[in-house]
Order: C-alpha cells, then structure tokens, then sequence
C-alpha cells in the first residue's frame, strides 16, 4: 500500500519526503508555510497537483497568524516553482475564499477550502482515469516517464490513474518507465509505485526509448502534465517532447493525462509558458557519487514543451480531448465554468 504524500495531524502538515525514495518512507513536519514552501522548492513534494494541495495547506497553517500572514504566505508559496499552473491555481482559489471569510474563523474556513481541494483532485484523477482507461486495448504495453502517479497527486494519479483504471476495468495493462534524469523521478518514484501495486514495470534509461519504440512493443506513451496552453500546447518533466516525437514517428498515439486545473487560457501557445531552470548540481552530481567538475557549463531546464500537433488526445476528468485543441479547450473549460456556477 502506498503511503499517502501528505496528510493533516495535530494542526500541522506532514508531507512525505520524496527525495528519500524509494529507500525510506519519511515525513516531512511542516508547522508553517515557509516549511511546506522549502518543501516545494526541494522537490520533497513534487507533481502539480500535489504542489498546489500542499500550498493550499500551507496558506491555512499561515492562517492562524491572520489574513494579512495568509496573503503573505500565498505570495511566497507562489514564488516556488514557476511552470505547474496548479499551484496558482490553488493559491487562487484559498485568496478568493479569504476576501469572503470572516477574521474569526478564517482558519476554519481556509481549511475546509484546502480538504475541498484535496478531495476534489482524488475524485478528478478517478474520473480521469476512467476516460483514458476506455483509449487501451484489453492487452497493452504502456510506456511513461517521470511520476504521474498517486505521488504527484493525492491518490491514484493522472496518467498512472489511466493505467490504474485500465487494470481495474479487467485491462492486462504492462509498463516501461524511463528513468527520468537527471533526478530520477522515474527510476525512484513511478517504479516503485507500480511495484507497490503489483505491476508488470520494467525501467528503462531514457535514450533506450527510440529502440524500444521501433521494437513495436508500445502500445501507447502516457505521461501528465504540468501547464496545457489554449491550443494544447503542454509543458511536462524535460524528456518529454523527444517521446513525443519519437512515438509520432513510430505510430504510437501519444495521451496526455491531466487535470483541467493545469490548463492555462490565458496562455495562447505553449512558447509562453514559462520554463523552470534549476540548480547545475542536479547534473553535475553522478549517479553513482561524485561530482563532475564546477566549472561544466550546464543548462538544466526542468521541463520542455511539446506541441499540440504531436499530441493524440488530452485525457481529463470532463472527459477526452481530441484535436483540434484550441475549440476543445475552451468548450472543456466552459463546461467546467457552467458546472462550478451550479453547484
């Protein structure tokens, strides 16, 4: 059974450290938002919806100190990763339910918004799951990089939630990961994870993948997503864009799994979403321990983009997106307008 990435005990957050899988299962104590925004920014806690649920939390632990800490809070906690839509996205939403809450009981309130979130994205990823698990043939091989899965989120995942409910569904569902450098997520989080579940999941360097490719042995690429652009445009983990290539190239569709909170209308193309650059040392540091030289020039973005023409079909919890993405993105999302305006 996977532990869950984070959870609420005692008036303080506890968030499970990823950076010490698959090794140890250890928590993070998080007693203020500047703890849950170091966690963030460590990548202790890593995936877009699970940043934005952590920083929903981490407003309300600032909470306690009045509105104008929770505000002060929600801008440092945004300052944090740049490209993941979500964290914004559930900045926005414990702001707006601030400027309606009483002093009184702002706690209160800003943690019930904040335990909506959370069961809000564990109920988005089951629906999702169950939309892209209907793309998969009965017998599949299915190949995904970085996390995706129940660790990025609060439980089951978006593009691992596919492969999840595809098994569910009676499915004979096979993975290969690639192992996602330079920080391994794919190596240290989605193998591990699949494993837990009892998955066939093979691991795989991430240049193997043109080979395995044209081997024929993949059935579909599945990965999730960080920021969609209006015309689908779609920003995940750096590695991405070549698998997408890639399985242009070799006829495999390639699925995008992802909540409808992580697209962006008010960017037009995915040339405007803004790329996180991170640390030399996350290269520069072997696998096997060591370092390389400090004077390596390095360029290390954390994500790339892949474009909506590469893309075979968005899968998210309203449903299955399929080109062109620019009128399905806005009737997804005035769908989803009119639903929120009554409930």
């Amino acid at each position: 059974m996977l532990p869950p990435v984070l959870y609420w005990n005692n008036d303080q957050l506890y968030i499970l450290d990823q950076r010490a899988l698959p090794g140890e299962v250890l928590y993070l104590e998080c007693s203020s938002a500047e703890d849950v925004a170091v966690a963030i920014e460590t990548l202790a806690v890593r995936g877009a919806p699970a940043i934005g649920i952590a920083a929903a939390y981490g407003v309300v632990l600032a909470s306690r100190g009045g509105r104008k800490s929770a505000l002060a809070a929600s801008m440092r906690l945004g300052r944090t990763r740049p490209t993941a839509v979500n964290l914004f996205w559930a900045l926005r939403r414990m702001e707006e339910k601030m400027e309606s809450f009483l002093d009184r009981t702002l706690y209160k309130d800003l943690m019930k918004e904040a335990n909506t979130i959370y069961a809000d994205d564990l109920a988005c990823n089951m629906a999702m799951g169950r939309a892209g698990a209907a793309l998969l043939p009965e017998k599949c091989t299915v190949l995904t990089h970085c996390n995706a899965g129940a660790l990025a989120t609060v439980g089951h995942g978006t593009a691992l939630g596919v492969i999840r409910s595809a098994r569910e569904a009676g499915k004979d569902v096979k993975v290969f990961a690639c192992e996602t450098r330079p920080l391994l997520q794919g190596a240290r989080l989605t193998v591990w994870e699949l494993m837990q579940d009892g998955f066939d999941v093979t691991l795989l360097c991430d240049s193997m993948a043109g080979s395995l490719l044209k081997k024929g042995v993949i059935d579909a690429v599945i990965v999730g997503a960080d920021r969609i652009a209006a015309n689908g445009d779609t920003a995940n983990k750096i590695g991405t864009y070549s698998l997408a290539v890639l399985a242009k190239h070799h006829g495999v569709p390639f699925y995008v799994a992802a909540p409808v909170s992580t697209i962006d209308p008010a960017l037009p193309s995915g040339d405007d979403i803004p790329i996180e650059e991170r640390r030399p040392e996350e290269i520069l540091r072997l696998p096997g321990g060591g370092m390389l030289p400090d004077e390596y020039a390095v360029w290390n973005p954390a994500f790339d983009v892949t474009e909506s023409g590469l893309i075979t079909a968005i899968i998210t919890e309203m449903g299955v997106l399929q080109p062109p993405y620019g009128p399905a993105v806005s009737a997804c999302l005035e769908r989803r307008r009119f639903e929120w305006s009554i409930v």
